[in-house]
């Protein structure tokens, strides 16, 4: 499915996404009339993975290990993990940055079994040795002998691909032993992203996307056009950033209903500090897919 444009779907959704709020909340369609579900299964490119459509975020204003997450608490940070995964979500979204490897790994010693769970994380590493020594700390920080996923995180320069050949080759290696199942790039700028998409190297691509443009690589005319691009090139696409770091977070429902509707866009992330907002996002999925 290719790709809508934003003035497209702004017209083509504007009196649907009237419906779909009441009191200032979302109504739930009922029952087998919505086309998508936070909690279904959708394939991942080619990787061979599967997740939930919808994957909680753990890096909310994150920076050195610490974010809005964690700085609640370890009560209410694993709390809100195993809310998730109760209520259907198997997507989880780590990184090394944000600290929430420890978190990840106590949730699972409570309720959460490690092969119902697709974990993603990311390293910030720019060496190889360094990279490798990532990987097995990872490892042991959420008590796992694999990752699903691990992606360079935060890749700003176009040539991305020719600074980083070493770390790519780590993780092929990796991938190849089977300690990580696969592996991408996380983009924050609109060229290392179209360098991601034509890559093959690349299996994943985690991509900033919502209709507003906040916080974004481009423009959603200029950004969709690419994640279309690596989509038919065999990628999984993740979408981040759909509630644009919060600015946006009362738009959230027009935001997934765009960025489903793309086509493009495999599955995506939204960072959440209360169970509440966990239950609020799945019912948004349900209701960007309503009739």
């Amino acid at each position: 499915m290719a790709c809508m444009n934003r003035r497209d779907f702004m017209k083509h959704t504007a009196g649907t996404l009237a419906t779909s709020l009441a009191l200032g909340g979302i109504v739930r369609p009922a029952l087998g009339q919505t086309k998508f579900s936070a909690t279904a299964k959708r394939p991942l490119g080619k990787t061979g993975i599967e997740c939930s459509t919808l994957g909680m975020g753990t890096g909310t204003r994150s920076w050195n290990g610490s974010s809005a997450q964690n700085r609640q608490g370890r009560k209410s940070f694993v709390s809100l993990l195993e809310h998730a995964h109760a209520s259907g979500i198997n997507y989880f979204d780590l990184a090394d940055m944000y600290g929430a490897h420890d978190y990840m790994k106590d949730a699972m010693k409570n309720s959460i079994k490690r092969e119902d769970v697709m974990l993603l994380t990311k390293t910030v590493s720019r060496e190889p040795t360094m990279l490798k020594a990532d990987l097995e700390r990872f490892c042991q920080e959420l008590d796992t002998d694999y990752m699903d996923i691990v992606l360079l995180h935060c890749m700003t320069d176009p040539q991305w691909t020719s600074k980083m050949a070493g770390c790519m080759d780590a993780l092929s290696e990796a991938k190849a032993k089977g300690r990580i199942r696969a592996c991408g790039v996380s983009c924050h700028d609109l060229n290392a992203l179209k360098l991601a998409a034509e890559t093959p190297w690349v299996d994943v691509i985690l991509a900033r996307i919502n209709p507003f443009g906040t916080k974004m690589d481009g423009k959603p005319e200029e950004v969709a056009p690419v994640l279309q691009k690596a989509h038919d090139n065999g990628k999984g696409i993740l979408g981040m950033k759909i509630a644009g770091e919060g600015e946006n977070k009362d738009r959230i429902p027009e935001s997934i209903k765009y960025v489903l509707g793309l086509g493009c866009v495999d599955v995506f992330n939204i960072g959440v500090l209360q169970t509440s907002e966990i239950d609020a996002n799945i019912e948004s999925v349900a209701a960007a897919g309503a009739a």
